[in-house]
């Protein structure tokens, strides 16, 4: 036996070793054996029968627990077990939290101790209600955004999603006693920083330390999972283009898949009462995604690389991204991501875990760099800023059933502009309208794609 996560060997009592019994009833629980050296040899205690009688009244006087004291031998010596249990509720010494980690005793402050709070009392950010947004202030477009979606994914159904939107946000648990969540305004609030100055997301092209442009997409949550991608891939990315045979063939940078699953983890699990907005950094042969968080307390980055249960810092909101279908549920997504790297010949992310923020950074596939420091001057909703041919192309791939109106609402130009470049496009061959006005869709002409 020797001194461990769940063993601490001391040659003698002194009541500052209630913080060691605070930190195990944290944590995993453990044994403190009193009468013993470093090396593991039993010293024994001169004073056992009296700290057999003492001991129990101090823990549960002070830490408000009970623990096993027993009194063991070996040879001549008597000495402690002290077996303290771990506690589902947080135990405090003076006010202070100690947690058991590795081999020694941690006092929590700041992030770790709110996510150690969280932890234990199960209490979260998110869940908490507020006043100052009710129902009838929430969006129209984030509703039909999350009805589209979460219709498309499957996860619900016409007859689900076919009610008033107090009733949908009741059936997703986003609403209590009447009042909304802050998880509801966050997602379907369009000025979601009157409840957390910080709710946006704020992107930047670098080169080098300097900024060449930058852009910030406000709006629900929803608003930005349905346009910060786009955004990303319209403005700030260009596609090394190639040909096999007559068709011509983009190739981006960075995966898009695992950029929208990493972007969406950062909506999800960033701690918005830190009132710091997403940040997305990209340069020619990088990209940073992050936001202010924290692994879940006692995990690593060794944790989060492996196999592990989903556990969202902000679980309402994370149930409204997966019945919307924008995740899964099974704590897949750090592997998804890395499946993406993968297949798209890229390096797998590094993930980087600081004090208060978690970054995922991406290197770009080398051989779809193109360097290219022009800023773009072409503006449009929230600054998708490409031309409106391009922008089209872009839209019908991602969805071949968009209708004129949303790719105008999408593009902020007029629906007239749409159906005129559209007309163009057909004329040149490039995009055919298949099927009627009601029920077609639109098809990109192999040569164009």
């Amino acid at each position: 036996m020797r001194e461990s996560q769940n063993i601490e060997w001391k040659e003698s009592w002194r009541d500052e070793y209630l913080k060691w019994i605070c930190g195990f009833a944290n944590a995993q629980g453990g044994k403190i054996y009193i009468g013993m050296r470093d090396d593991g040899t039993v010293i024994g205690v001169q004073n056992a029968e009296r700290l057999l009688n003492d001991l129990p009244n101090k823990i549960q006087n002070k830490l408000g627990i009970v623990a096993d004291v027993n009194l063991l031998k070996e040879g001549e010596h008597e000495y402690i077990e002290i077996v303290v249990n771990p506690w589902s509720f947080p135990v405090n010494y003076d006010g202070a939290y100690y947690y058991r980690s590795g081999s020694t005793k941690q006092l929590l402050r700041g992030n770790a101790l709110t996510s150690f709070l969280m932890e234990k009392t199960g209490l979260r950010w998110d869940a908490a209600t507020i006043t100052n947004v009710g129902v009838e202030d929430l969006d129209k477009e984030s509703f039909d955004i999350f009805r589209r979606e979460a219709l498309r994914s499957g996860r619900m159904t016409k007859e689900d999603l076919d009610i008033s939107n107090a009733e949908l946000l009741e059936k997703l648990d986003l609403t209590v006693d009447g009042k909304l969540k802050r998880a509801a305004a966050l997602c379907f609030y369009r000025q979601p920083e009157k409840v957390s100055a910080g709710c946006y997301v704020k992107i930047g092209k670098f080169e080098g330390s300097e900024i060449l442009y930058q852009d910030e997409v406000h709006g629900s949550l929803l608003i930005m999972a349905d346009r910060v991608i786009d955004l990303i891939y319209l403005k700030y990315l260009k596609a090394a283009i190639t040909y096999h045979k007559e068709t011509r063939v983009e190739t981006y940078p960075f995966a898009r898949e695992a950029i929208r699953e990493a972007v969406f983890n950062a909506l999800i699990h960033c701690n918005w009462a830190d009132h710091v907005p997403v940040q997305i950094r990209i340069e020619d042969d990088v990209m940073y995604v992050s936001n202010c968080s924290m692994l879940p307390f006692g995990w690593t980055v060794e944790t989060l690389l492996g196999s592990h249960a989903s556990k969202p810092h902000n679980p309402d909101i994370a149930r409204v991204f997966y019945r919307a279908g924008y995740i899964e549920n099974w704590g897949r997504g750090i592997q998804k991501i890395r499946d993406a790297c993968k297949a798209h010949g890229a390096e797998e992310p590094e993930y980087i875990v600081h004090a208060g923020d978690i970054m995922v950074k991406f290197k770009a596939l080398q051989s779809a760099i193109v360097t290219d420091s022009k800023v773009p001057n072409v503006t449009m909703d929230v600054t998708m800023d490409v031309s409106i041919e391009e922008g089209i192309l872009h839209l019908i791939r991602d969805n071949k059933n968009i209708t004129t109106t949303e790719m105008a609402e999408y593009l902020a130009v007029t629906r007239r502009t749409i159906q005129r470049v559209l007309d163009d496009l057909r004329d040149k061959g490039v995009v055919e309208r298949k099927g009627g006005r009601r029920y077609g869709y639109w098809e990109i002409v192999d040569s164009a794609e």
